[in-house]
């Protein structure tokens, strides 16, 4: 059996499967907050004890503090301390001309508030622009608010190579970079994954079952025609092309199918186990839309991949055409393929 836990720094462990909350989003349709914490409670239960949300997820913040009270009212404050959650903080587009001190701790005020919390565990800082000079400062501010108490540990969000280079340079203690890595999507390996292991800094993963592409679901189907239902499928199939096509997506499931019926699992827990095996991944972060689905991620842990079993996934992703480049770096190019579908001013409540 896999670890199902991980050690970001000493003193500090997060579960290897991390409880994404993308999806309580209120951006994604009406939300049963009873029922969202509930099932945030039978995803803790199942070993999931760390979870991921955002300034600009709407409500999840709100949602992921009152399942930590509820918690601590049914279960007592011992057992609620064993909750980890990681917030991003992703100041708009248009805020970064004029970033400041005021602002970073204004919002990591807000996300206490919310939360529920004297300190978050961890913050990690995303920042769409290079153009705009002050991201290096805001990681400063953020250390600054660190030390004085505010914040326990200092993360970044889907920041390349050189930009973590220097973030390090600066004396930053950077304990995690959460970034896109999955089966189709092995962009960190360009540079990233070797700064981290050298400098100690682990990558959290999103994105390691391509936003439901790796699934049962799409074995043997026929390429779907574009546009998709929504942004995020659309996202995940231009990862797809630059991988090599439908076809080769195909054999890619294939592969995962033939190991998980070795397992007794099915090719998205298969995907994210192995996404467990990469050096310096930390853990994999999997949304879920009800417990079902929170029960089934816990089995990610529990799967231990043979070397038999990863050298017939690996076989297929040798062939891999792409994608090319660092961490977001086609994101980031606002009018290409892959960043002419992103949102960034994302505060309003669009996602």
């Amino acid at each position: 059996m896999s670890e199902t836990s991980f050690t970001l720094r000493p003193g500090y462990s997060i579960s290897r499967v991390i409880r994404g909350g993308w999806q309580l989003a209120g951006g994604h349709g009406a939300i049963d907050k009873a029922q969202a914490i509930d099932d945030l409670i039978a995803a803790f239960d199942a070993g999931l004890t760390t979870y991921d949300c955002a300034d600009i997820y709407t409500g999840v913040e709100e949602i992921i503090g009152a399942f930590r009270a509820k918690l601590a009212e049914t279960r007592g404050a011992d057992v609620a301390a064993k909750v980890k959650v990681h917030t991003k903080m992703v100041p708009d587009l248009d805020v970064l001309p004029k970033i400041s001190k005021a602002y970073v701790e204004g919002i990591v005020d807000q996300s206490l508030r919310r939360l529920r919390m004297e300190r978050l565990n961890l913050v990690q800082f995303h920042w769409w622009d290079y153009a705009f000079s002050g991201w290096l400062d805001a990681f400063g501010w953020l250390e600054e608010l660190r030390q004085a108490g505010k914040i326990e540990n200092v993360g970044g969000t889907n920041f390349d190579s050189a930009h973590v280079a220097a973030v390090l340079k600066a004396g930053i203690p950077l304990v995690s970079m959460q970034v896109q890595y999955s089966v189709l999507d092995n962009r960190p390996e360009h540079g990233l994954a070797a700064l981290a292991a050298a400098n100690g800094v682990s990558l959290l993963c999103y994105g390691s079952v391509a936003g439901g592409f790796l699934s049962d679901k799409w074995l043997g189907v026929d390429e779907p025609e574009m546009p998709l239902e929504n942004r995020s499928l659309t996202k995940y199939k231009l990862i797809i092309d630059d991988f090599g096509g439908w076809s080769l997506f195909q054999e890619l499931l294939r592969a995962l199918k033939n190991v998980g019926d070795r397992h007794g699992a099915d090719i998205a827990t298969i995907a994210s186990a192995y996404m467990l095996t990469r050096p310096t991944v930390g853990a994999v972060i999997v949304g879920a839309r009800n417990q079902a689905h929170a029960l089934a991620n816990a089995k990610i842990m529990a799967v231990t991949l043979s070397e038999a079993d990863k050298a017939e996934i690996e076989a297929v992703m040798a062939r891999r055409q792409g994608p090319e480049g660092d961490i977001y770096t086609l994101e980031r190019d606002r009018t290409g393929r892959h960043g002419s579908i992103m949102h960034y001013n994302l505060n309003d409540g669009r996602h």
